[in-house]
């Protein structure tokens, strides 16, 4: 047996009238590993983690890529809107069904060809915009690309899987996988631009589909920690969006999306207006960034409280904090003040839908945690689609200042839905329940 190392005696010296004593014993050994640390020792995690954070960076590029690609081409910024909302739209339809199929038939069987199905569609509009194709077969090819699995919901599920029971840990799980969807939609379109305005128009979509597909291959091929496929039975052929206490949390995911679509058309109106149309990414990445230290952090921190009471407060600390951005812009027109409060703002977003996907988790029928939270990204991408309408028309018709009243609004609608009682004496429980 190894012996322990031997104490090394402390050092003493004196400095004017004080006996100092130094100690040069390691301190090392004793300290506890921090939340993520631990969250990575368990056998599996890394590998997939690696695989998944490859295959979301796209997420946030392929939209911006369209964008630039079309209206670079075709010279029409109408045009790229349109097939950009149409993919939305697709998406809001096709990724429910995608997600009952990975529940029913395992992550690796369906993600994969499902992957490779939008890849193939991404690659047609490459080749439809290249060579001057009908405007048709732009949004056909960009609807095609609806199939992409909801890689944060697959990730989310393997840790549900691996860490039943562990309410903590599974708490930091998902305050890391919400930092890691803002990073990317914080980082992706600024690498898309990048691409597209330094080599070619489609280098963006191009570089988006390679580390896609090869994300979900490396994802896909991590069986060890893939959720088992649970036995089918009649209650799980029910619609999902009428279980018991999900339809709330629905309705406030749609409130959310609300919230994010508006404040990214609004802050690129006021930005414009203010001269500055160029610094609206940045400054709207100041407000990811906010997220993404906040989700970290409270992932770190132990939840206090039982899940639907966090969610109602997070929800007010998000209303509050949403009054910033309209402060700034009605009493300064500043757009470097505009900046400080969406920082501040964006502190609230993280542990707000942390603590929503939380509560998704516990109100989904076992087997059916993939189409859970995808029905609440759905929910999300049909609120941003109606934000933005909204927040634009506001911002054209009335001015960008007004139109940071709309966040504020959706996000109190937010506050009085989740006010809803959530529980019911035969709502449905499963292993999952989480404190």
């Amino acid at each position: 047996m190894p012996q322990p190392t031997p104490r090394k005696p402390p050092l003493y010296t004196v400095t004017a009238d004080t006996l100092v004593a130094v100690d040069f014993t390691p301190r090392t050994g004793n300290r506890p590993p921090g939340p993520y640390r631990r969250l990575f020792t368990v056998p599996g995690a890394r590998a997939f983690t690696a695989g998944n954070l490859l295959a979301r960076l796209p997420m946030g590029m392929f939209s911006v890529s369209a964008v630039v690609m079309i209206a670079g081409t075709r010279g029409s910024y109408a045009l790229a809107g349109a097939v950009t909302a149409t993919g939305l739209a697709a998406t809001a339809l096709v990724a429910p069904w995608t997600a009952r199929l990975v529940d029913r038939y395992g992550q690796a069987r369906i993600a994969v060809p499902a992957t490779l199905l939008a890849a193939l569609g991404s690659l047609a509009l490459l080749l439809c915009v290249r060579h001057d194709a009908p405007a048709w077969t732009l949004f056909a090819s960009y609807a095609a690309t609806a199939t992409t699995p909801n890689l944060g919901g697959m990730s989310r599920a393997r840790w549900s899987h691996l860490l039943k029971g562990d309410h903590k840990a599974l708490h930091t799980a998902n305050s890391f996988e919400q930092a890691v969807d803002e990073l990317c939609f914080m980082l992706g379109p600024v690498l898309a631009a990048f691409l597209c305005g330094t080599f070619f128009p489609e280098a963006g979509t191009l570089t988006g589909v390679v580390l896609l597909v090869t994300g979900m291959l490396l994802f896909a091929a991590q069986r060890s920690t893939e959720p088992p496929v649970a036995a089918r039975t009649p209650a799980k052929a029910r619609a999902l969006f009428r279980a018991p206490g999900l339809p709330p949390l629905l309705a406030v995911c749609l409130a959310m999306g609300v919230v994010f679509g508006a404040m990214e058309v609004v802050t690129i109106a006021f930005a414009d207006a203010q001269g500055h149309r160029s610094a609206a990414g940045a400054v709207l990445g100041l407000q990811a960034a906010g997220s993404c230290a906040a989700g970290l952090l409270y992932g770190a921190l132990k939840p206090a409280g039982p899940p639907q009471e966090r969610y109602v407060w997070c929800i007010a600390a998000m209303t509050a904090l949403l009054t910033l951005p309209l402060l700034a812009a009605t009493l300064t027109g500043s757009l470097l003040a505009l900046a400080g409060a969406l920082l501040v703002a964006g502190m609230a977003t993280a542990p707000t839908m942390v603590t929503g996907m939380t509560l998704v988790q516990r109100r989904t029928p076992e087997g059916r945690l993939n189409e859970g939270m995808t029905l609440a990204v759905t929910g999300l991408l049909g609120g941003i689609a109606g934000g933005s309408a909204l927040g634009g028309w506001l911002a054209e018709h009335v001015s960008a200042t007004a139109g940071f009243g709309v966040p504020v609004t959706a996000a109190a609608v937010a506050l009085l839905i989740s006010l809803i009682p959530f529980d019911h004496p035969n709502t449905c429980r499963n292993s999952r329940t989480i404190h």
